[in-house]
């Protein structure tokens, strides 16, 4: 191996030494944020207030699975001529395609699995609530985290398909409100 050779695989690695610990840091800092505030906040929470906040939360994360999908699959020869037409956005979702792996990894793995940990928690919290309104004496739990789990996986897989057919255009207007944000 050449010299010049050396250096670049040195270099890659030290940047994906790099991305791994941002990806740590990051992920470490939203979890706390989001468990304390899910676990606090969903507490005080009336039941049918609780379960909206859950639904929203497994939404949240097959929302940004998607997104992550999406710009994995999409082309970016497609946005091209939209960016040479300066066509909001294009620049943008090229840039998005060009980092596919590093956006997919915020999107479906630190996204979706902090939403997946949420998930589990406030269902944990909404087993207790139904348990002491109702006065049950077995555990709900088992059957709330099969259903988010279900519902979660099955969400995914339907994004996927979604993803695929329509990666330019979900791409494309996640470009769009990256440029809106950019200013």
């Amino acid at each position: 191996m050449s010299n010049k050779q050396e250096k670049q695989k040195n270099k890659k690695q030290h940047s994906d030494i790099k991305w791994f610990i941002q990806v740590f840091i990051m992920t470490f800092v939203l979890s706390m944020i989001f468990s304390y505030i899910s676990a606090n906040g969903v507490s005080h929470l009336n039941l049918l207030s609780a379960i909206l906040i859950l639904i929203l939360v497994i939404g949240i994360g097959i929302f940004f699975d998607i997104i992550g999908v999406a710009v994995t699959v999409a082309n970016e020869h497609e946005f091209h001529a939209k960016a040479t037409k300066k066509v909001k956005g294009s620049k943008d979702s090229i840039k998005l395609i060009r980092n596919a792996p590093k956006v997919a990894n915020i999107c479906a793995d630190v996204i979706g699995d902090i939403c997946g940990v949420l998930s589990g928690a406030i269902s944990a919290l909404i087993a207790m609530k139904i348990a002491e309104q109702f006065g049950l004496q077995f555990d709900l739990q088992f059957l709330l985290s099969a259903l988010v789990a279900s519902l979660t996986v099955g969400g995914k897989a339907l994004g996927k398909s979604v993803a695929n057919n329509y990666s330019t255009q979900i791409v494309h207007t996640v470009g769009k409100v990256l440029n809106k944000f950019k200013r």
